[in-house]
């Protein structure tokens, strides 16, 4: 079986991506630590597990260009007016509106770099009645 472990996510400082991994999207610090010659490795991600990112240093030219400018990561939740209500606190910036389409309740938001992403929430963890729960 094949799955995808961590994958690398571009920033301009580690602690102010920190910020919005951590404090804005609820997500855990996975490792945090200095290496021999001052390289600082940091990996995030999701508290239950799964993918992670691991927050690579880069020049101003390709943070928040990894995707060209499109949509590149689709951060799903089980409960969308939490999640949105979360970030929106801690000063995320959102694009648009929730809205409702055939695949789930979605709207996209910004990281600290102006690089879209979609908040999800699926069909299947929406109430049958339609209403988010």
């Amino acid at each position: 079986m094949l799955r995808i472990g961590d994958v690398t996510y571009l920033v301009r400082d580690h602690d102010e991506a920190l910020r919005f991994f951590v404090d804005a999207l609820g997500f855990a610090v996975r490792q945090d630590e200095t290496l021999d010659g001052g390289w600082r490795r940091v990996v995030v991600g999701p508290s239950e597990g799964g993918t992670g990112f691991v927050l690579a240093l880069s020049d101003g030219e390709t943070v928040g260009r990894q995707a060209g400018g499109d949509v590149a990561f689709f951060l799903e939740t089980d409960d969308f007016a939490a999640a949105h209500a979360r970030m929106v606190a801690h000063g995320v910036r959102f694009r648009e509106d929730p809205r409702h389409e055939v695949y789930g309740t979605v709207a996209v938001f910004e990281d600290p770099y102006g690089m879209p992403w979609d908040l999800i929430q699926p069909p299947a963890a929406q109430d049958t009645d339609g209403s988010l729960g």
